[in-house]
């Protein structure tokens, strides 16, 4: 049972970590709850900042619904960092609706959304209760956008791009377990909004954005359609959504695009023990390690909105550094209106629409991790 209000799950892993660092910095004590304890202290010890005044506990638990819930029981919020979610997050999602827990995740897999919104999210709203997946850089960034473009009267359609520049090289800073979400897309349909309805975009779909912040154009592809089309799917303003990501080395990018079409052409149709042996090495292949802290010197993003009404158009950028810490600060930022109960909604919605996109941009600018800004095309 955890002693204190916010639970962060998968705390020995990357993205659990720099939670912790955020929850630390806001003086807000937390329940570290992991599959093995030792692990944890261990690297927590190695890459938590200021761990030695934080309020803490650490419980290591099995990955089931019982063994969740009462690790969760007595918390108020659970911070969930473990993927791929297609694979173990309704486990987790269950486990916080059981103990009482709003959930937070910083999913990106489009399809555990959908199920997530469809299996619990009146669920949730019954016990008024939050259940917001993927509350992270990636797709927030975004949604903060799209919504800085839907302030503009008349605006009903959205084209979004999350564009990233990073490490180069092997792992390209991404983390392993992104990397593991990121090839478990390869399984589930990707998805955009079109005339308020979701259809399926080919498997081979990718785009060129001419983005007019980098030389050249960057290579990007569905990454699973996001979560904004869900998001804006039962959106009275919205008629149509468009999601995309790229990041700013086109070899990596290419890479990953051809690896779903060698897993359409080979892999698509074994069974699912033989898919995870495949996704296995595909991850030990491309991610062999856990990346080290990002640093703003070679992190740089931008995500851009595009909205357009029957005669107006708009055009909303946030630019932002690290997008793991960002990640990090986004959850907090979520936390401390959950903690206060000035949570706009309970069952599924999207962090902007919990907490408002105003809020998680000022939460975020303030701390030197983004800024925006909305031009009138």
């Amino acid at each position: 049972m955890a002693k204190y209000p916010v639970v962060v799950y998968g705390a020995s892993g990357y993205t659990g970590m720099l939670i912790m660092d955020w929850l630390i910095d806001q003086n807000i004590a937390f329940t570290a709850v992991a599959r093995d304890a030792g692990r944890t202290r261990e690297m927590m010890a190695q890459r938590v900042v200021r761990l030695e005044s934080a309020t803490y506990e650490i419980i290591e638990v099995d990955h089931t619904v019982e063994s969740l819930t009462q690790a969760f029981k007595g918390a108020k919020v659970v911070c969930n960092t473990v993927g791929p979610f297609a694979k173990f997050g309704l486990t987790t999602v269950e486990a916080a609706l059981n103990a009482g827990c709003h959930y937070l995740d910083t999913t990106g897999e489009q399809s555990f959304v959908r199920n997530v919104r469809d299996q619990f999210g009146e669920r949730f709203a019954q016990a008024g209760l939050l259940v917001s997946p993927s509350l992270a850089y990636m797709n927030t960034f975004s949604e903060i956008a799209a919504e800085l473009a839907l302030e503009h009267p008349g605006i009903d359609a959205l084209e979004t791009s999350a564009l990233c520049r990073g490490q180069r090289g092997i792992g390209a800073g991404v983390t392993v377990g992104s990397t593991a979400s990121i090839f478990e897309m390869y399984r589930a349909e990707h998805c955009y909004l079109w005339d308020k309805k979701l259809v399926a975009h080919p498997v081979d779909a990718s785009f060129l954005i001419p983005s007019p912040h980098f030389m050249q154009a960057v290579f990007a592809l569905p990454w699973g359609g996001t979560s904004l089309p869900i998001y804006f799917e039962n959106d009275s303003r919205v008629r149509s959504c468009v999601s995309c990501v790229g990041f700013y080395d086109n070899d990596a990018m290419k890479m990953v695009h051809s690896l779903n079409q060698k897993w359409e052409a080979e892999y698509k149709h074994l069974p699912p023990e033989a898919q995870d042996e495949v996704l296995k090495n595909m991850v030990q292949a491309t991610t062999p390690a856990m990346p080290p802290r990002e640093r703003t010197t070679l992190m740089r993003t931008v995500d851009t909105a595009i909205g357009r009404g029957q005669l107006s158009a708009v055009r909303a950028e946030v630019f932002g550094t690290t997008a793991y810490i960002a990640t990090g600060a986004l959850q907090v930022a979520g936390v401390i209106k959950l903690l206060n109960g000035e949570n706009a909604k309970v069952g599924f919605a999207s962090g902007s629409k919990a907490f408002g996109h105003r809020y998680l941009l000022g939460f975020c600018e303030e701390r030197g991790l983004a800024r925006a800004v909305v031009t009138t095309l």
